[in-house]
């Protein structure tokens, strides 16, 4: 079985791609033994693209608004509870003047789907922030908004397009969403961006009710497939407002295990350590980065807007999660021999 374990291992370091078969006996084979010998393989082609550099992006949480229902989501449009919030546009330009004098050179627009921010919102706002700082890149995670829009927004000078697929797999899918909401369209989505020009990124959630060794292989392969210049994974983590609030949270060590996966699929990509890796564990960075991630995003939002934009419990946005922070965050990568560097961190290779 180890030996098995060892050559799948060995053929996905090599060429980069396995059928859907072998993704799903990596997955099954996970112990702590495959998870060092594939992060130590893939810190090894990290290092040969990037070397020791860690590439920081100020997140800000825009709003909390969204139209959408997702079944495992704090910030859905049924939770009566929530406390919503939108950020006004010199607020979102004030976040980017401190993350800039802090060091960062690419700003995060994160938010649900928020019908405040239209196309002409987004674009006055995208070309002032590209204006006021030519050195930087934009990146936007603001869900499905269409090709028409995802053009305009792209000709306004964004450079990143952060949308998770959550799962490849069509039932999966429909038991996290509501019928309204397919994984067609969200596919679909994507393709567009990649198409538009976007530096495209994709993601899913390690752990999240329903999930398979099955489900999870598909999540690989596909991304084998897509090729993104980015993905975003992270443990599922449940909030106490929907329906899957009992359910248990994903695992970090898989988590970090298929984050070393998928830098062996497509060694040059941009692969942030979540938020939700370091809300289950304070060391949940560290161990992103030595399994193979390149990124990290703190968090410039207000602090109101940050303990508003809960999309699961007990969300870290402090210590080295906060953006004023960053001289914590560089202690903490230099302890473990990398460093942070002041670039737009774009895709190399």
């Amino acid at each position: 079985m180890r030996e098995r374990l060892v050559f799948i291992a060995d053929k996905l370091y090599k060429n980069h791609n396995l059928a859907l078969g072998e993704y799903a006996e990596l997955i099954d084979g996970y112990d702590a033994e495959m998870e060092e010998l594939l992060a130590k393989r893939a810190r090894t082609v990290r290092e040969e693209i990037y070397g020791k550099d860690v590439f920081i992006r100020g997140l800000i949480e825009i709003s909390n608004y969204c139209k959408n229902d997702c079944f495992y989501c704090g910030i859905r449009r049924s939770n009566k509870a929530c406390e919503r919030y939108r950020l006004s546009r010199e607020e979102i330009l004030s976040c980017c003047a401190e993350g800039y004098t802090l060091g960062f050179r690419t700003f995060v627009m994160q938010g649900g789907e928020d019908a405040f921010y239209t196309d002409d919102f987004l674009c006055d706002l995208i070309k002032e922030m590209k204006a006021t700082y030519p050195d930087c890149a934009v990146t936007l995670s603001l869900g499905e908004r269409g090709k028409e829009s995802f053009g305009r927004l792209f000709e306004a000078g964004a450079d990143r397009y952060l949308l998770r697929h959550e799962t490849a797999d069509e039932e999966h899918y429909a038991s996290l969403h509501p019928a309204e909401l397919t994984l067609a369209n969200r596919l679909q989505a994507l393709r567009d961006l990649k198409e538009i020009g976007f530096q495209t990124g994709c993601g899913f959630m390690v752990g999240s009710p329903g999930q398979t060794t099955e489900t999870l292989a598909k999540d690989l392969k596909w991304i084998e497939e897509f090729q993104p210049a980015m993905c975003g994974i992270g443990p599922f983590i449940p909030h106490h407002a929907t329906q899957f609030a009992q359910d248990k949270a994903g695992d970090v060590g898989l988590t970090c295990y298929l984050l070393s996966i998928i830098r062996l699929i497509k060694p040059n990509i941009l692969l942030p350590a979540t938020t939700a890796l370091a809300t289950l564990d304070e060391k949940g960075c560290e161990k992103g980065i030595l399994a193979g991630v390149n990124v990290v995003m703190p968090n410039l939002s207000p602090m109101s807007a940050k303990q508003k934009y809960e999309l699961y419990d007990n969300k870290a946005y402090g210590g080295s999660e906060a953006a004023k922070n960053v001289e914590e965050l560089k202690a903490r990568m230099d302890a473990i021999g990398y460093r942070v560097v002041t670039d737009r961190g774009d895709v190399r290779g």
